[in-house]
């Protein structure tokens, strides 16, 4: 997918030209520290985080999108399908800049992914990986139509598994 809508948002492939804002976005330890991939804060961690996504998308042909917001042209995060090696099934995530939480941006992504996964991608169950205590992301996946699978072990620490079948 090149390029995709929602209501409020503009869903296209992350690229280099959006490392300043990505790397703003995960200098914010709030944000950074909500993540189930583990990533720090510095600008180094956030170029090897960009970089990861996007060799993502050359390996499987698919990956998070970056969120622009559609009145401002504002990065607003990422989201969208992903499945890294020893992933626990065909996954969908979101990572917001603080000042675009609560307002409905990660559900709207995260709803836009769900249907590629299942339209596009064919998948029979979508997945994601919560940290425990993330209760506004344990909400979002409640909101896409998820439901707590089981506890899992990920990356050697304890993570929910919510998810849903097609």
């Amino acid at each position: 997918m090149s390029h995709s809508e929602t209501e409020r948002l503009i869903l296209r492939p992350l690229t280099g030209d959006d490392f300043d804002d990505y790397a703003a976005m995960l200098s914010d330890p709030e944000v950074a520290g909500a993540l189930a991939e583990s990533v720090g804060t510095s600008p180094a961690d956030a170029w090897r985080s960009l970089a990861m996504f996007i060799g993502h998308r050359e390996i499987r042909g698919y990956s998070h999108w970056a969120l622009v917001e559609k009145a401002t042209g504002e990065f607003v995060g990422r989201a969208g399908p992903w499945r890294p090696h020893g992933f626990p099934g065909l996954g969908v995530g979101w990572c917001l800049a603080r000042k675009h939480w609560g307002k409905g941006y990660a559900t709207e992504a995260g709803r836009a992914a769900l249907r590629y996964c299942f339209d596009e991608l064919g998948a029979g169950e979508v997945v994601s990986v919560i940290l425990p205590g993330n209760q506004p992301s344990i909400a979002v996946a409640e909101r896409i139509g998820h439901r707590h699978l089981r506890d899992i072990t990920y990356r050697g620490q304890l993570v929910h598994l919510y998810g849903q079948s097609a």
